[in-house]
Formats: C-alpha cells, sequence, structure tokens
C-alpha cells in the first residue's frame, strides 16, 4: 500500500525489498562465506541442523580481486622512439625479464608461416608480447591461446591465495544456492552482465523478474539489460543471503525521456557524456531514474549498460532500462536458449514489462520528468592543447583559425595574420605535395580508456570501409596507426572485415600498449619536419586517446586533437583539421565527384547491426566456452569432504570468527553501560575508509606484528582485502588509518591513550587491555559517522574492538545500521549538542541507562563519574533495529531462528 500511495509517501517510508539474486566479488565475498560456514558451526553447537545454514537466495561469488600483476613485458613499436618524436635518443631497452618465446599457431589453416617473434618482427606487425595481451599471428590476426604472462601471473595467484580459493570452492560444493566462479575467468560486473543475468527467473514453480543487489560498484551496468540491480555494503548483501529484506526508503523515480534522433557525427560516447552530464545538472543524486522514450530504442545495448554504470557520475541509485526488442535481440545474440527467449517474452508482455518506446500510451508515471534531445547532442573533439577545452565540430574550422591568430596560451599559437595562409611544398615519395596551418601529419587510432567501445571502433572500420570503396586515400606521409586495447579489438575487426580497409588506409596494427600517446611515435619522415619548421606551420596530430598537450606527440607539432576513431580516420583522409565537414568534400572519387563525410559516415543501425553479429556473438561464444572448460588449476584444487568445514588453526586467511563465542540459545536481557572508558574521540565527518581496515598492512602495524609471530614475512602479509576471511588481522586493522584523527592524540595517527594505564597505545593495543579488565569501551563522534563507501569491517571491526555504543552529532544511514546489525548501539546528541558544548574531555567514565522496553528514537540518560548527566537519543528506527540490537546483530538473530 506504501507503494501504490507513492506520491505521498516517497522518501518518507521504507518498503522491504527482496531481490532475486545477490552477486559477490571476492574480497567482500569471503566474509560473507566465513560468517555463514561458522554459523553452521554455531548451529550445531546450539543443537540445531547446521544444514539449515545456507544463503537463502542464489548467490554468485566471482574471484576477481585477487590478481596482482607479478610478471609483465614491456610494449615496444617496431620502430621504438623514447617520446616526443626526438630521434636523437637511443631506443628504449627491452625487458630484461626474459626474451619473448616462440608460439605455435596450433596447426591453423589460414596461417602462411610461422608464429614467432622473429617472424612478427618482419612482418612489420608486432615485435614483442605486449603485457596482458593476447600475442596474435601476424599473418591471420587471432589470438595465439594464453600468453607466458597470464600463466606466470595465474600460478603466482593460485599459490598466494591458495587458502581462500579451496575454502571458496569447498563453500561452491557444499551451500545451496552458491556459485563460485573461478579466477581467470572475468570481472564482477562484466560476468554480472554477459553470464549470470536471467533477466527473467524461472524457479519450476513461478516466474518473476531478475533483480540483483551486488558488492561490486559497477552492478548498475546490469540496468542496462532490463534487470533492477545496484551495489551496497557487505552486511546488507550477507543480511539478503541471510532471507532478510532490503529496507529500501521508497525512493523518487526520475523518468529520462529521450526524444529526437542524433546526429550522424554523434558516436556512442558522445551519446553516453552527454546523458551522463545532463543527468547530473538535473538533480538525480539519491533517486531512481528510468529511461523511456522513442529516442531509447536507437541505443545498443553497450550504450545502456554504459549509461547504466555511469550512475556515480550523476549520483542516481540505479539508471533502469525496460526490456524491450533491442534487449531481446541482444540476448538472442549471445546464446539465450531459443524455449527460454519465448517464455520472457510472453511473460514480460503478460505482466506488462516489455516496452514499445514508439508507443506514448506505454510511458509510466514518473515523481519527475527529465527531457533530453538527443538530436542536441553535437560530436566535439578537444584540442588544440588541452583535452578539457571541447571544439564541436560544426565550429572546427572557424576555432581552428581563432586558435591561429589568439595570443600564444592555452589554445593560441599568435601567427601573424599575412602567413596564416602560407603554403609549403614538400616533395615526399617522389611526388609534390602541400603542407598548411592545419595539415595533419600524424593519426592514431586507440583503443583505450574513453574509446574502449566496440561501436567506435568498428565505425572506424566501417568508414574506412566505404571511403575506400569510394575511391578515397590518405596522403603517404601522415603517420597513421593502430593500436587495438587487446586482441579482442583486433579480433572483432578481423571477423567483421574492416580490418584490411584500415590497414589499405594505412592504419595497421602496431602493437598492444601505450605508445602515441605518450609520444612513443616514430618519428615524421625529415622531409615534413623540415617542410613544418622551415614554414613555421601549425601542424597536426589526431588521435582518439586522452592526452594531448602541446608537443606531446612530436616537438614539431603544435596543435593535438583529441577524437573518436571514425573522426581520426576522416581528418587523415581530408589531411587537414582546417576544415567545415558540412560543405567541404573530403575528397575526389575516381569519377571526379566530390565525396563529404556524411557520404560515407555508417549509420547507428549499421554498426548495431555488425557489432551484435560480430563482436557479441563471438564474446559470448568464448566466455559460454571458457565457463564450461573450467580452470585447470581449480578444477584441481582439493577440498575437505564435509559440510562443516576443516578449520585450520595454522591459517592466516581463513579463520573461525570470534562473533559467537558468547551466544547462547536465548537473548539475554538489554544490557546498560556501565562504567565504560571512551576508546577514540573523532570529529566530524570520520569515514568508513577511516574505520576499516584496506590496503596494504603497514610493517609497523599492529596486524603486522601479529602476522610476524605467525611466522610470516612482510613480502608475503598480502592486504587486509586478501585477509578479509581472519577476524585477527581484520580487528587489528580496524581504525589503523594513518590518517584518523583522534582528539586524545592531537594530530593523524592510528592512536589512542589507555587511560588507565596512561598511555599512548595502538587502537587494537588499547581494545585489547580494556577487553582483558572487562571494561567496555564507547566512541564520542562528530557529525556525518560513517560516510562513505558501505564497509562491513567499519561495523564488525569496532565489534570485535568491545564497543558498546557510539555518540556522535549525527550517522550516515547505511553505517548506523551496519552498527545495529552488529549489537552496537547508535546513540545521538540532542540537537545543538555535541561533547564540546557539553564539556566532555573524553578522558570521563560513562555509564548509559537501557530500559528493557526499548523502542526507536527513545531518550536515554547518560552520567560520567564526573557527576555530569545528559541525554542521547537511541537512534533506532523501527521495531527491527531493536530486534537486532536486542539479540546482538543480525548473525546472532539468524542463528536463533534456525535453532
Amino acid at each position: 500500500m506504501n507503494i501504490l500511495d507513492w506520491k505521498i509517501k516517497q522518501n518518507n517510508v521504507e518498503v522491504p525489498f527482496y531481490p532475486a539474486r545477490v552477486l559477490l566479488q571476492d574480497f567482500t565475498g569471503i566474509p560473507a562465506m566465513v560468517d555463514f560456514a561458522a554459523m553452521r558451526e554455531t548451529v550445531k553447537r546450539l543443537g540445531g541442523d547446521p544444514a539449515k545454514v545456507d544463503p537463502a537466495c542464489p548467490t554468485a561469488l566471482t574471484v576477481d580481486h585477487s590478481l596482482q600483476i607479478d610478471f609483465s613485458k614491456c610494449a615496444i613499436q617496431n620502430a621504438p622512439n623514447p617520446g616526443g618524436g626526438d630521434p636523437q635518443r637511443p631506443p628504449a631497452k627491452l625487458s630484461p625479464l626474459k626474451a619473448p618465446r616462440k608460439f605455435s599457431c596450433r596447426g591453423q589453416a589460414s596461417c602462411k608461416g610461422p608464429c614467432d617473434g622473429e617472424s612478427s618482427r618482419n612482418s612489420g606487425q608486432l615485435s614483442v608480447q605486449i603485457e596482458n595481451t593476447p600475442l596474435l599471428c601476424p599473418f591471420h590476426l587471432q589470438p595465439v591461446p594464453e600468453p607466458e604472462t597470464v600463466l606466470k601471473n595465474q600460478e603466482v595467484e593460485f599459490g598466494r591465495n591458495r587458502e581462500r580459493l579451496q575454502f571458496f570452492k569447498w563453500g561452491s560444493k557444499y551451500f545451496k544456492n552458491v556459485s563460485v566462479i573461478p579466477p581467470g575467468t572475468g570481472m564482477a560486473h562484466q560476468l554480472n552482465l554477459e553470464y549470470l543475468s536471467r533477466v527473467v527467473f524461472d524457479d519450476k514453480s513461478f516466474l518473476y523478474p531478475d533483480s540483483v543487489i551486488g558488492t561490486d560498484s559497477h552492478t548498475t551496468m546490469v540496468n542496462g539489460l532490463g534487470i533492477l540491480g545496484w551495489g551496497m555494503g557487505g552486511i546488507e548483501t550477507e543480511a539478503v543471503m541471510l532471507g532478510m529484506p532490503v529496507a529500501l526508503t521508497l525512493p523518487e523515480v526520475v523518468g529520462c525521456e529521450l526524444t529526437g534522433s542524433a546526429s550522424l557525427l554523434a558516436t556512442s560516447i558522445d551519446i553516453v557524456l552527454s546523458i551522463t552530464k545532463q543527468l547530473r545538472q538535473a538533480g538525480v543524486s539519491g533517486k531512481f531514474v528510468e529511461f523511456f522514450g522513442p529516442g531509447v530504442a536507437q541505443l545498443s545495448i553497450g550504450d545502456r549498460t554504459t549509461i547504466a554504470n555511469m550512475c556515480p557520475e550523476y549520483g542516481a541509485v540505479l539508471s533502469f532500462f525496460p526490456v524491450d526488442n533491442v534487449t531481446l535481440k541482444h540476448l538472442k545474440h549471445t546464446g539465450f536458449d531459443e524455449a527460454k527467449l519465448k517464455s520472457m517474452e510472453a511473460y514480460l508482455k503478460t505482466v506488462k514489462l516489455l516496452r514499445n518506446y514508439q508507443l506514448s500510451t506505454e510511458d509510466p508515471e514518473y515523481s519527475q520528468v527529465v527531457h533530453i534531445n538527443l538530436g542536441s547532442i553535437t560530436p566535439h573533439v578537444s584540442g588544440p592543447k588541452r583535452a578539457q577545452d571541447r571544439v564541436a565540430i560544426t565550429d572546427m574550422k572557424s576555432d581552428f583559425q581563432a586558435c591561429l591568430s589568439e595570443k600564444v596560451g592555452f589554445k593560441g599559437f599568435q601567427i601573424p595574420v599575412e602567413k596564416q595562409d602560407d603554403v609549403i611544398p614538400v616533395e615526399y615519395e617522389g611526388n609534390e605535395y602541400k603542407l598548411t596551418h592545419g595539415s595533419v601529419v600524424i593519426a592514431a587510432v586507440i583503443s583505450c580508456t574513453n574509446n574502449c567501445n566496440p561501436s567506435v571502433m568498428l565505425g572506424a572500420g566501417l568508414l574506412a570501409k566505404k571511403a575506400v570503396e569510394a575511391g578515397l586515400t590518405v596522403k603517404p606521409y601522415i603517420r597513421t596507426s593502430l593500436l587495438p586495447g587487446s586482441g579482442m579489438v583486433t579480433h572483432y575487426l578481423s571477423s567483421s572485415g574492416v580490418l584490411p580497409y584500415l590497414n589499405k588506409l594505412g592504419f595497421e596494427v602496431i602493437g598492444y600498449g601505450c605508445s602515441t600517446c605518450v609520444g612513443n611515435t616514430a618519428p615524421l619522415p625529415e622531409a615534413i619536419q623540415n617542410a613544418i619548421v622551415q614554414g613555421d606551420l601549425v601542424a597536426c596530430g589526431v588521435l582518439s586517446g586522452n592526452k594531448n598537450f602541446e608537443g606531446r606527440l612530436c616537438s614539431c607539432i603544435r596543435a593535438n586533437y583529441l577524437a573518436s576513431p571514425p573522426l581520426v580516420v576522416a581528418y587523415a583522409i581530408a589531411g587537414t583539421v582546417n576544415i567545415d565537414f558540412q560543405t567541404e568534400p573530403l575528397g575526389v572519387g575516381p569519377d571526379g565527384k566530390s565525396i563529404f563525410l556524411y557520404d560515407i559516415w555508417p549509420t547507428r543501425e549499421e554498426l548495431q547491426q555488425v557489432e551484435e553479429e560480430f563482436v557479441i556473438t563471438s564474446m559470448f561464444k568464448e566466455l559460454k566456452e571458457k565457463m564450461e572448460k573450467g580452470n585447470k588449476r581449480w578444477n584441481s584444487l582439493e577440498i575437505p569432504e564435509l559440510d562443516l568445514f576443516t578449520w585450520d588453526w595454522k591459517s592466516t586467511y581463513i579463520r573461525y570468527p570470534t562473533f559467537f563465542d558468547k551466544i547462547a540459545k536465548d537473548p539475554l536481557p538489554v544490557q546498560s553501560i556501565e562504567n565504560a572508558h571512551v576508546l577514540l574521540y573523532l570529529g566530524d565527518c570520520v569515514t568508513t575508509d577511516h574505520i576499516s581496515p584496506a590496503g596494504s598492512i603497514s610493517r609497523g602495524s599492529a596486524a603486522a606484528r601479529y602476522l610476524a609471530d605467525k611466522g610470516l614475512t612482510p613480502r608475503e602479509f598480502n592486504s587486509y582485502g586478501a585477509r578479509r576471511g581472519n577476524d585477527a588481522v581484520m580487528t587489528r586493522g580496524t581504525f589503523a588509518n594513518i590518517k584518523l584523527l583522534n582528539k586524545f592524540i592531537g594530530k593523524p595517527a592510528p592512536k589512542t591513550i589507555c587511560f588507565p594505564k596512561g598511555v599512548t597505545m595502538d587502537v587494537f593495543d588499547a581494545a585489547e587491555f580494556y577487553q582483558k579488565e572487562n571494561i567496555p569501551v564507547i566512541i564520542l563522534a562528530g557529525k556525518k559517522y560513517g560516510q562513505g563507501s558501505s564497509r562491513d569491517w567499519a561495523a564488525k571491526g569496532p565489534f570485535l574492538l568491545g564497543v558498546k555504543a557510539v555518540i556522535a552529532e549525527s550517522y550516515e544511514k547505511i553505517h548506523k545500521g551496519h552498527l545495529i546489525g552488529m549489537g552496537i548501539a547508535p546513540l545521538q546528541f540532542l540537537p545543538g549538542e555535541n561533547a564540546s558544548v557539553l564539556g566532555l574531555t573524553g578522558k570521563e567514565q560513562f555509564s548509559i541507562s537501557f530500559p528493557q522496553k526499548l523502542s526507536p528514537g527513545i531518550t536515554l540518560d547518560v552520567k560520567t563519574n564526573t557527576g555530569k548527566v545528559f541525554h542521547v537519543i537511541a537512534a533506532f528506527d523501527s521495531d527491527v533495529d531493536i530486534t537486532l540490537y536486542k539479540h546482538g546483530g543480525i548473525l546472532n538473530y539468524v542463528v536463533r531462528r534456525l535453532l
């Protein structure tokens, strides 16, 4: 009823939401899995059936955060240059790790010669194996399986994380509803999109929409497939696994209406960034966004998932694209079972979840509507000296001419007016050419960072195909190059048939790695350099990278523009940036007819068709084969054959947690807090990063001392993330952030004062002393305590340090829920009061009285040993909060419920 009354109730009430499934990555997944294993042990000890302890919903855990780059090889072009186009410096040396080994193409029929490093150099295609990318056979440009660096890094990963991986494998076998995707398969958000998504769940009895919460911030990508999903913290996801709903504040849903047609020259990147910018300006922070309107049908699934993934950029919780025919067509290309697709479509139509964006009668009612006209999105380039100086394509010619006249600065070159039309003739390879201000001398198509979207690389290829077919060419003195971000890019350019046309225009694959962006381009021909210097010309480089500072590409190139891959090809054909594509032709065909850019620019329909047929189909086929084949190292891992985990008490990775040490069958009455010392006296805006263990383990920390006592060397410490399954390490890492500002200390340091001893010590050491002496501790804090990313150990850690309550001016809501979930009381100063106003030093001892009949928002009395009395608010928001607190947290509550 609250949802139906949304116009009045939005932002004011909480509704329970049960997601269909949960997605974990290994860093956040291991504490949850350890908790479940420990709960089985606890349930058995208390007389219950441990087999009842299973996740309540399907849970997928991807092991994708364990890889470290221990081995790599340097990227070097066939004509290496140390940077800036300077030919005088000696060439960079090869990595001393190991010379590239020879690979066999394993009898592929299309291979016309041996595939080894030597033949690669002779072919001019590749010089060495590049860091973490597939080695390509230079004759048919297909990846050779398993480069040496991948094998070595995986070997080290399995060795370093063997205990964790064995534990994960045991969990996947003995917990129902748990599937573990082994290392080397892919990233959590990508696998969620490509492999784990169902769109519609079918559990044999019911059909219902797919929905997911995940511990990965990129979980929102899946909204592009019509699956409701977003990222949350470890405790919330663990609660869902335990059968609890997400307590969701009924959100405002902002409808984003897309109308009009995008400009012919606008790429997917232009559209995504423009929508992101307009949503940021619309103020959608903390809200749900849903897209509708006829313009949505123009967006590919790649566009939609990218927009959905940009949620953090414009502050929305999620951005939802309801399922339509584009979605169904995409699922068909991914290899979705035909019968399931038909069932899915019938179900979605029946419950009115299949959207036809062309029919306005299907448009829902929204809290607010934002209108975006795709026709207003203008493609831009950036330059001529800085990436932030954007220039609309329609203004390119006039802007460049203005830059010639402007004073030398961020954009200007200060070329005298009488010299702006100078023409310098130059002879190159037996032919005469003319260079002017704006002449393009470097053009690099690069697939990295902002241009990794397949559609823009395919766009460059299709443009090249049409240009070649129209008889257009690129002048031979222009230094052209093609640098795919990975072997997969080369694979789909080759399989779609566009690579030969790129080669014909001079855009040949030269390797994998950073080159043109960082100045590692081969020197320009001497005749061209001399002509540029002689005429004091503002020569140009155009590239699809992300850096274009003056002189970066070559010392004689003053203007550098960042552009989409298709525009790089277009400017290379034109030979100049001093051109108006709307009114001036790129060139003349064999028949003497002028050919304009719009004559050869590929349509969005062409791009989407090629992308779906060649990129999507190939990619999903490969992933499916990889999942079915499995991982040899993973398959060979041995695990204990018991439904109760066999804890290794010597392990420093997986440890039975102490959460359940004192649990009884029935909860004790609510206990008052007597004569508590203050463990930490903190100010405003203490974040979960200050509280939760993260990053590498410092050699001088309490966690390092613990590991050293276990016989480990600093090299073996690994990170807090890798050791999240060991509560002893994580407890010692709580409040161990060097930026922590404790008012007792007066400067940033992970220290506090242990008042009974009068000594400054590590926070853990002080907490350990208090626990041995049975002295409870509390934390005093200011405003917005616990803001920042949702982190489970920001609540688990303080609990294990013995913290009974936090008294703060205000809380970040999610973190406050985490404290309650661990049995820590969140108390709040009365409005206008804080520790300083009340004259508290933090050196006092505090007694807090809790009535047996707790209720949300009740006022409690606090007394100090100095005689001061003040009041605080028990910041519980609901009866569920009270229930969890009385049980000592959610883990205890669920254990008792299973008995």
